[in-house]
């Protein structure tokens, strides 16, 4: 099992090969989901548990 650690925005999105336009779309499709996980749409740095949803996901390769 891979481990996880709190990871910026924008590294999420480069490491997911797309804009940080298209992150940030994405999202906003689970904005729901991550104020009730307690995420301001503001923050940039994301704890491990939120990178770990994200990379599942979204299939992201964060150990590249």
């Amino acid at each position: 099992m891979a481990k996880y650690k709190a990871m910026y925005k924008n590294e999420l999105a480069r490491a997911a090969g797309v804009s940080t336009a298209t992150f940030r779309a994405w999202l906003k499709a689970d904005k729901q989901l991550l104020t009730a996980m307690g995420i301001s749409p503001r923050q940039q740095l994301l704890p491990p548990m939120i990178v770990r949803y994200l990379c599942e996901k979204y299939d992201i390769d964060v150990n590249q």
